[in-house]
């Protein structure tokens, strides 16, 4: 680990598993709460000076992590593939994706706000830095998801502490040994555990702020044990984003896309697609284009240069998808792919299954299996098919697909989520907002709105023309 910008090991270690094999790739530290706090200790030290460092420094501070990435893409990719499963050139692109994250938010500026400025009186509001941020992130997308975080709270002048998933921590052990020397001892410190350090981390009155990546539930207990020191806090949480194809788009030209709308990274995405509507007019044949489409992706060990899918990148999230499968069999819903589970593949491989019509009320429509199954459904009605689409507690992200445009901006502009793709999905930038709506999330990541929660504001007014003479309680001099 890296704490206090020195190299830190733990006592315990925990397994990483390469999930195309399930065979153990590496040990990596358990932190001690002593070791966290150590951590969070250095990271108010450190705050001291850093949360009044120049503009200048911090950009500089972001533009080292990009470049370190960059000058060693070769090896995070690696890393990231062997770790996390993903295919390389999806692991390449997450790397090259970070870098471009890292420049990007450098180049953004919180300016002070003149809000009134006369000959009498000024009032200005400033952005501050909270102090220490600690960062939980996910195992689907380890390294951006840590950048979304790590690039932000530098920023601004915080100070930032971050625990990796358990399931894939190499990359940021890794980012955080080789940034050692190149940024401030405390600014950026990496421990690892399993789920009681990141319990730790919620209950520290050293830290200021959590942000947090992963599903909805565990939000719920993150947010909880956060009230008790009124930490700020940024949750990007689950999501069952539905996909409405109208009835006059061409079956076959729009497979691919809605394909990878929710089977990108294995459907091991908040923002993908969990349940796509397709108008009963043309049902039948977009639903035989995707079947016919998922028998030409390769699913495979993710550092096979034509595997396009990886494996399940643990076992308990495989074992959940296996429980959405079998809960179809159950109630006899009909599959159109997959639903056949290999029980003697080398990893945690499942088929990408397509579950044809399934009713409204069922697990795999109303929950995140987070996984390769799809529920493919019909409508009819336009007002129905919006009501069915917002009918759910989660509002991540939603998409429209169709040749009129009035129709499909009618129908997007009328959805309940915070991303909402027209003709496209999984558009992201530095520059624009990413949260979730009901209980896809609290807060957002990106831009200066994502860059905002991680600052007090504070509000200067100044009377200008204030004259203090004798104070007349005093009687004659």
């Amino acid at each position: 680990m890296t704490i206090a910008g020195r190299p830190a090991a733990a006592s315990g270690t925990l397994p990483v598993y390469n999930p195309a094999t399930r065979a153990v790739i590496a040990h990596a530290p358990r932190a001690t709460e002593a070791q966290l706090n150590e951590a969070v200790r250095a990271a108010r030290e450190a705050f001291r000076t850093w949360g009044r460092s120049s503009q200048a420094a911090r950009k500089d501070a972001l533009n080292i992590v990009a470049s370190t990435l960059r000058d060693n893409a070769a090896t995070f990719a690696h890393l990231l593939t062997l770790e996390q499963g993903k295919p390389r050139a999806a692991a390449e692109a997450e790397i090259s994706g970070s870098v471009r994250w890292c420049r990007e938010i450098a180049t953004q500026t919180l300016h002070d706000e003149t809000i009134e400025d006369g000959v009498d009186r000024q009032v200005v509001t400033h952005f501050s830095p909270l102090g220490v941020v600690g960062a939980i992130v996910p195992w689907n997308f380890p390294v951006s998801l840590a950048i979304w975080k790590i690039a932000p709270a530098l920023r601004t002048g915080n100070c930032i502490v971050v625990k990796p998933s358990p399931y894939t921590p190499l990359c940021l052990l890794r980012l955080a040994e080789l940034c050692r020397d190149r940024l401030p001892p405390g600014v950026f410190s990496v421990v690892t555990g399993g789920d009681e350090l990141g319990k730790f981390m919620t209950v520290h009155p050293g830290i200021d702020k959590i942000a947090f990546t992963g599903n909805t539930d565990t939000g719920r207990h993150v947010m909880r044990s956060a009230a008790g020191t009124l930490k700020r806090l940024t949750l990007e949480l689950g999501g069952n984003d539905p996909a409405i194809v109208l009835p006059d788009v061409d079956a076959k030209a729009i497979t691919p896309r809605l394909f990878w709308a929710a089977f990108r990274n294995n459907a091991q995405f908040c923002n993908a697609t969990k349940r796509l509507y397709i108008h009963e007019q043309i049902y039948d044949d977009v639903l035989r284009e995707l079947v016919a489409y998922t028998k030409t992706v390769k699913v495979g060990d993710g550092a096979e240069p034509d595997s396009q899918l990886g494996p399940l990148q643990n076992e308990p999230q495989y074992r959940k998808v296996i429980e959405y499968i079998d809960d179809c069999v159950r109630h006899g819903y009909k599959f159109a792919a997959g639903g056949t589970i290999d029980g003697d593949a080398p990893g945690w491989f499942l088929p990408v299954t397509l579950v044809d019509n399934p009713p409204d009320d069922s697990r795999v429509v109303m929950e995140e299996p987070f996984g390769p199954i799809l529920p493919v459904l019909k409508w009819r009605d336009e007002e129905e098919v919006i009501a069915r689409a917002n009918d759910s507690p989660f509002g991540l992200g939603a998409s429209v697909w169709g040749q009129d445009v009035s129709t499909v901006k009618r129908i997007g502009e009328r959805l309940d989520a915070c991303t909402i793709g027209l003709n496209e999905v999984h558009e992201y930038s530095p520059h624009q907002p990413f949260g979730g709506h009901k209980q896809s999330g609290i807060g957002c990541e990106n831009s200066l709105h994502g860059l905002m929660e991680y600052t007090n504001t504070t509000t200067v007014t100044w009377k200008k023309t204030a004259s203090f003479g004798r104070n007349p309680a005093d009687g004659e001099p």
